[in-house]
């Protein structure tokens, strides 16, 4: 699977993705990203383990201590891919906002 297919299929988990919301505040446990979710820390473990093939996220070790830390190279790959489709939104509303204005000025006429 391509870089960017693991990504997005990282992100498509809601637990995922906020376990990725939490480390963006800052490095944590497996136990800290555990606290919040109604599941055991190998469920959780299986969630970080996913997080951590699509390169979103790092494990160190110090000592006993095994924080996890983000890594948002991978997100930068998928908002670039994505911005493609900003634009292509973006141009259709502008154009729909054209032919509206073009049809209320016809009626005000």
């Amino acid at each position: 699977m391509d870089h960017l297919s693991t990504t997005f299929a990282a992100l498509a988990d809601p637990t995922r993705r906020a376990i990725l919301a939490r480390l963006a505040d800052g490095e944590a446990t497996v136990t800290e990203l555990a606290e919040p979710f109604a599941m055991s820390l190998p469920a959780v473990s299986k969630h970080l383990k996913v997080l951590e093939q699509a390169g979103l996220i790092t494990r160190t070790r110090t000592a006993q201590w095994r924080p996890c830390r983000l890594d948002a190279a991978p997100l930068k790959e998928a908002t670039d891919w994505l911005a493609e489709y900003r634009r292509f939104w973006e141009d259709s509303f502008d154009r729909l906002d054209d032919h509206l204005r073009e049809l209320q000025n016809k009626k005000d006429r």
